[in-house]
């Protein structure tokens, strides 16, 4: 059975991939959505790299926004997506690459333990404002508290550099400025423009399921290639 693993992104839970999740099930796809929230990006990364390894087969590996950090930093996968999400390079995090734009930067709020939330009304602006207002509230009542110095962590390897992998950017985005998108996606061995905000994976989820179907029936291909998915802008 093919594999794929979910990797969501600050403040998200396993739960945001529900709908993209049970469509691949649906599909016949084994998904796995491992909790992050785990302290640090190391500790983050080794959470993932346990699903990976449970599974029998090298899984696709699809992680959103700062999910990409943590996907750069794993052994043993055998395709990686990127959905507007960050590619470190050696000695490169999220926070040094650009970070949150200047509107995401807004809707964080610190608390007294020294951990940040999402204000809901400006995250549901900055993060979901293309999506059905009922999926953002849901969304948003699905935020959690972030601890502090995970955007800032450096992944101890770069399997972009060695493994397949596509980008998706997302040119209505309001978390991660496109342009920013574009420079990373270069890493990557294909580009997909989606004209969504930061979130398909709640507004558009059937754009999610249709891509990591794509990229896991190419896998079974003799030469690997990608139908229907080039670069462009």
């Amino acid at each position: 059975m093919a594999s794929a693993v979910l990797v969501h992104g600050l403040y998200h839970q396993p739960e945001h991939f529900i709908q993209v999740a049970e469509g691949l099930r649906t599909a016949g796809v084994d998904v796995v959505t491992p909790e992050l929230h785990r302290g640090s990006l190391a500790a983050d990364t080794a959470a993932v790299q346990a699903a990976v390894d449970a599974l029998a087969e090298p899984p696709l590996v699809l992680g959103h926004s700062y999910g990409g950090s943590v996907i750069t930093g794993l052994r043993g996968v055998g395709r990686l997506v990127y959905l507007a999400a960050f590619v470190p390079d050696a000695h490169e995090s999220a926070a040094s690459l650009g970070g949150s734009s200047p509107r995401l930067q807004s809707a964080i709020e610190p608390q007294s333990d020294g951990s940040t939330r999402l204000h809901p009304s400006r995250a549901m602006d900055t993060l979901y404002a293309d999506c059905p207002e009922h999926l953002a509230a849901w969304a948003v009542g699905l935020l959690r508290a972030q601890g502090a110095g995970c955007g800032r962590g450096v992944p101890e390897r770069q399997s972009w550099k060695h493994t397949p992998s596509a980008y998706v950017v997302c040119t209505e985005d309001r978390a991660i400025d496109p342009g920013l998108q574009w420079i990373m996606a270069a890493r990557c061995g294909s580009v997909l423009e989606w004209q969504t905000g930061h979130s398909p994976f709640v507004g558009r989820p059937e754009l999610v399921i249709d891509l990591v179907q794509k990229l896991l029936d190419a896998s079974n291909t003799p030469d690997g290639a990608i139908g229907g998915i080039t670069a462009t802008r």
